[in-house]
Order: structure tokens, then sequence, then C-alpha cells
């Protein structure tokens, strides 16, 4: 303990000396600019005795402003917004032209306009300086985060109780590792990439760790939606053709993420796992939340109830987490464009192509909602809130463009990790009691691209079985990702349209990828197409499908036997398909129970088609440009984990389940469960009640408890 004081204090007066170094240096150059600030006497002086001045001027000014302008702040708060503004500038100036009066000898000497450009200056070169040396310094970080929750509590009131308030009941933080399975979470832990993650599963602590299974529909859209909302009814994929509107479904699209949300809440009578003083931050959908920031739902909303992006205008409106994000930012530009050069000189294999703006994506996805969310998450430990969930997608992103287990999506989960550890030390110094629950939505499964393996995409292949011109060179199909589209949302850009959504002629099928999953789908056939219909239009497609060695299963319907799985030279009704038989036979435990759950979707395609899986290697072929991949069955696509501390229920007991948790719409009990034993029953909707989305207009926001976290 008392080693890690001593750092702590060696570790701040570095950083004091090196500000002062800087402010003097400024000093001397802005002596050397403006003629009307000066450092010397009438007779001039040595560079040293000039430097000696400078130095001793930054000095005085600086612990001026260290032990003044508090006090003048705290004064000034019933000033007037717009006439503060203008005295903030008058007292920094006369702060410095009483530290230049603190100089021996009268060496220092400025009037009082150029006082007051010298003092902004200087105050701003510093505030960066010592900014700059304290954006690793996650303790800094943390301790500054605290102090201001401390002054915010106490100008309310709500200081807490002589216990520090964490008497009452537990709250509960979710953390969502989007994209992490369970089978990387344990070798990243063993490897020593997540010491915290280690630390809770061997440290003695009690944490337990358990793989759950995703549906057929392995994508953050389908797994979130139920995680938050109870319900994935009628989710094919992560996007889907809805013929009664002729419209595309894209779960990142806020359209749809509200559409979607609407849907489930309907369905349910439930307004959500988070109903209950809850935050939701970083995700697609609001969870029933009533403080929200970055939920990409909430960006189709219009006017004054318009929240997706305030997170970010609140985040970055306090200059040390611009300065410490902005860092990040660049850094992680520059780490991208350097591994993606290593990768092309070295020839590895898979490999796409990260050039043009995704160096940017990755870099919002890494460095900027990252910063942003946890920020977000400590804001509401801090105010104290019941429940919070909060999705970081950094290594989804990463590991769809390098692959699920590369060195590059490994340096991210050691980044991710950093944050998990200031999140637990942030619990130890809230006002109540926390529980985190770390979980993810899906996994990623390796594998070279379908378009890099056969030459051709999925969208070609359809086109030949039907008899319809290919182009003759493969085009790329486009990687669509949350994180792409979160950009968009945050820049307040239209999330656009891939060209397979728009068929050039309406009897042209519309073929659309979710990962390793591609769904067909032919507009001009009233309801769900029949695998007699589409024969007799295009008697080859189904038989170029099933028999390709890209693909590992059909699902269709025929009018006289039901729904049927197609394989190579297999036909097998779905009533009648089981695991470990004909086309699943390599998929698993539950994939028969999952292709049969979303063939009673109303939006199924008319056709859904699987990749091949080869369960040697765990590769698949995604259909989009992703060399990780998830959306469909195979592999560790299918297999996220769930990892939660002692003393709550164990998840098989909470849903009455055997073996492990099935499908998404279980792990939602589970939360739910855990809500329960700690603050009570979540408020369910009435049957005729209208549900709709809650905002944090009237009641106050992270930002509030936390100046500079989310709003």
């Amino acid at each position: 303990m008392r080693d890690a004081r001593w750092r702590t204090t060696g570790r701040a007066l570095i950083r004091v000396l090196a500000v002062w170094a800087v402010s003097t240096l400024t000093m001397l150059a802005l002596a050397g600019i403006l003629p009307e600030f000066q450092l010397q006497s009438d007779n001039g002086d040595s560079i040293t005795k000039t430097a000696f001045t400078a130095a001793w001027g930054a000095g005085a000014f600086g612990l001026l402003s260290a032990l003044v302008w508090p006090v003048l702040v705290r004064a000034l708060l019933v000033v007037p917004a717009l006439v503060l503004g203008a005295l903030v500038f008058f007292l920094n100036g006369s702060l410095l032209l009483i530290a230049l009066r603190l100089i021996p000898d009268d060496r220092g000497a400025a009037d009082p306009e150029t006082a007051v450009v010298v003092a902004a200056v200087m105050s701003a070169v510093a505030s960066a300086t010592s900014t700059a040396l304290a954006v690793r310094d996650d303790d800094a970080y943390r301790r500054r985060l605290s102090r201001l929750a401390d002054r915010r509590r106490r100008r309310r009131g709500t200081a807490g109780t002589a216990d520090g308030g964490r008497g009452g009941p537990p709250g509960t933080v979710f953390i969502q590792l989007d994209g992490v399975g369970h089978d990387v979470l344990t070798r990243a832990a063993a490897d020593g990439l997540m010491p915290t993650v280690a630390q809770w599963l061997t440290g003695g602590t009690g944490h337990r760790l358990m793989p759950w299974h995703t549906d057929w529909s392995s994508q953050t859209g389908a797994s979130q939606l139920a995680i938050l909302h109870g319900s994935n009814h009628d989710v094919p994929a992560f996007r889907w053709y809805e013929k009664e509107t002729g419209t595309v479904m894209v779960s990142s699209r806020p359209a749809s993420a509200l559409e979607l949300q609407r849907r489930a809440i309907a369905r349910t009578h439930d307004g959500g796992l988070l109903t209950v003083d809850g935050a939701s931050r970083g995700n697609l959908f609001s969870g029933g939340a009533d403080q929200l920031a970055l939920v990409l739902s909430m960006a189709a909303r219009r006017g004054k109830g318009r929240r997706s992006r305030a997170g970010y205008f609140a985040y970055f409106s306090d200059p040390a987490n611009a300065v410490r994000t902005a860092l990040s930012f660049v850094a992680e530009v520059g780490r991208e464009i350097g591994q993606s050069t290593r990768s092309r000189v070295r020839k590895e294999t898979p490999r796409i192509k990260r050039g043009g703006l995704y160096p940017f994506i990755r870099a919002f996805a890494t460095a900027i909602e990252r910063d942003v969310v946890v920020a977000a998450v400590i804001g509401d430990m801090f105010a104290g809130r019941t429940a919070v969930y909060a999705d970081l997608v950094a290594y989804d992103e990463v590991a769809h463009h390098s692959g699920p287990h590369s060195r590059d999506a490994e340096k991210v989960l050691e980044r991710l990790d950093r944050s998990l550890a200031l999140i637990t030390k942030v619990a130890e110094q809230a006002p109540r009691t926390y529980r985190i629950v770390l979980l993810s939505d899906h996994g990623q499964s390796p594998g070279e691209t379908f378009a890099g393996k056969y030459g051709l995409t999925l969208k070609d292949l359809v086109r030949a079985g039907c008899g319809l011109p290919v182009p003759r060179r493969a085009q790329r199909t486009k990687s669509g990702s949350e994180a792409r589209d979160a950009v968009r949302t945050a820049l307040h850009r239209p999330v656009e349209a891939g060209e397979a959504e728009h068929p050039a002629k309406r009897s042209d099928p519309v073929v659309l990828a979710s990962g390793n999953l591609g769904l067909l789908s032919f507009p001009d056939i009233a309801g769900r197409a029949s695998r007699e219909q589409i024969d007799r239009r295009h008697p080859a497609l189904l038989g170029t499908l099933a028999n390709h060695p890209g693909v590992g299963f059909l699902l269709v319907r025929s009018e006289e036997h039901g729904s049927v799985v197609l394989g190579a030279g297999c036909e097998i009704p779905v009533s009648e398909v089981k695991d470990g038989e004909g086309p699943l036979a390599v998929f698993g435990p539950d994939a028969a129970d999952a292709v049969r759950r979303t063939d009673t979707f109303p939006h199924v395609a008319d056709v859904m088609v699987n990749s091949m899986y080869d369960p040697g290697t765990g590769n698949v072929h995604a259909f989009e440009e992703q060399i990780g991949s998830h959306g469909g069955l195979g592999g560790e696509q299918s297999r996220p984990f769930l990892l939660w501390p002692s003393g709550m229920t164990d998840p098989l007991d909470a849903v009455d389940a055997v073996g492990t948790l099935v499908g998404a719409e279980s792990v939602h009990r589970v939360l739910a469960c855990w809500l329960r034993e700690a603050s009570g029953p979540q408020v369910p909707l009435a049957p005729d009640v209208a549900p709709a989305p809650a905002v944090d207009e009237e009641r106050p926001s992270a930002g509030d408890a936390v100046p500079g976290a989310l709003g």
C-alpha cells in the first residue's frame, strides 16, 4: 500500500514538473512573439536569467490558478453565462499580471490586453500537457471522475449515509463484450491478455463462467434484442427483406432498430430489462431504460426526445476527455495502418482489404465509442443507478477484418481488460455495492470469405442458378457492421443500402448476406415462395446452391412436405431433422431446434442459405467481406459466454434448463431473475398501454453525476 502511494505521488510530481517546464517554454516563446510582453530588464538579460524569469512567472501563474481560480469560479456561479464568458478571460489575465508582479526585480511586464492573450494560451497549453501526460493513467482518470461526482452529490445533498451509502440493495452492471466467444475469453485469460478476467476466474472471487448457445441468427440484432427486451421473434438475420412493404430491415439502422424494439415490446408487454432505474449505453436498443446515450434505436426519433448522440456531445465537452480520446484515436489509426501493412508484406491469409475509411471506423469503435461508453458506465455507478447495460464493440469490429484469433484482435482484448479493471475500481468507490456481470452476444468464426475461396459472391451464384447474367469479375459484397453504421449515425448521416437491396427488375431475386448466413427472396412472389414455385421458375437454382461446396444447407418451404432442409444430395423435412444427422450433422447440438424455430418466423426468407462449416478447422465462409464472421450456424460464433459473481442464482436454475442456456431469450430471463433478486420485480406494461421508448429529458443523466461522462 505504501509503495503504491509513493508511486502515485511520484507520477503526480513528474506531471507537475513537466507542465511547469512546458509552461516556461510557452512563456518564453510568447515573450519573443508579443512586443508588449517582456521577461527582461530594460538593459537586457542573459538567456539563463531570462529562462529563470520565465520559470518563476510560469510557476507563480500556475500556483495562483490552482489556488485562486476554483474560489473565483464558485463565487461567479451566480453571474449570467454570457457575462461569465467575458469575465473568465479578464480574471485569467489579472492572475497573470499578479504573477508577473511576483517576479523578482520587476522583470516581468505586460499591458492588460496582452496579459489576457498570454494567460489564455498558457492555460490551454498547460491543460493539454497535463491531460496528455495522464492519458494512459487510468487511476488518475478514475480519481478525477470520483472527485467531480462527490462534489456534485454534495451540492445536491445526496452524499449518502455514514457508511458511504453502500448498505442498500446492490446495483448491477452488465458489460457486453461484443463478438467475444467463450473459447476466446478463456484463452485470453489463460494467456495473460486479460488479467482482470483471469483474476475473476482463478483469484478466489467466486466468479463462474459458462457458454450459452445463440439462435440461428447469431448476431447482435437478434441476441441483444432478446437479452434486453425478452423476444427476438421474427428476426431471421442481421438484414432481411419484408415483402409486404418492399423494405430491407437492417438491425444497425436506427429506423429498423426502433421498429424491432417496438415489435418486441408489443409481443412481451414488457418495457424491457432496464425499466427500473436503468441505463442503456452504446446499445442497439434501449431495454426500457430512462437513461439513454448512444442507443441506436433512439436515433430514429425526431425532435426533443432524440438523445442518441447526446453522449458524444456531453463527453467531449470536457477538454480532458477530448484530449485523452483524441490521442487514443490517432494512435489507433496509426496502429491499424501499421498492422494492415504488415499483413500485406507478410502475405498473411486469409486477408481482406482494410483501406479507405476503415482505419477511422476501427478507431471510432476501439477508442471513441469505448471511451464514451466506459465513461457513461462510470457516471452511472457514481450516480448509484440500479441497472446498467453497456456494449463494447471494439473486438467485434477488429475481428471482422483481422480475424478472431489474430494478434490485432488480442491487442484489443488487452485494452478492453483495462476498461474492465477501471470499472471494477470504480465499483469500490461507488455509493452502492455493484455486481459486475460480463457477457457476450455471440462469438466469431474464422475463415476465408466465400468470394475469396470460390471467386464469386453468393449473389453471383444465385444469378447463375437463375440463368441471369453474372459479372465476369466477382463484385465484393460490402461488409456491414454496427460500428460502421454507428459512425454514420454519430455524424448524422443516413445509413446507406447495399446494391443487393435494389434488384434491377422486380422478378430478380433479392440476395442479402448476414455473415455466413445468406437470404434469398423473390419480390414478385407473394408470401413465402415454395420450392415448387422456385423450381418452376428456376429449375437449376436450388440444386446449384445445395450442391455447392461452400454451402452447408438450405431451408425452403415445400408445398408437399412442408419446410425442408436441403443438402448435397439429400432432403429432410424440418419436422424430422435431428442434430448430428444429414445436412446438420456438423453444426452441433441445438442446431435442428434453431432451424425449426426460424422456420416459424413470418419474415423468414424464401431460401435461407447457411455456409459450410469445417469442424476440424472451425472455419466458415462469410458471404460478406469478413474473415471473422457471425450470423449463422457453425463454430465459435454460436458459443458466447456469461460470467457472473458468486451469490447469484445459477443461470440453469433461473430458467429451469439442463446442460446449457439455449437462445438469447433464456439469457434475458436469467438477467431479469438476477435483477429481481436484488431490487424486486421489474414493472411490466399493461396489455392496453401503448409502449413508447423513454428518454432522459427530466431525470438527471450520467453527465449530471460526473461532468464529462455521458448524459
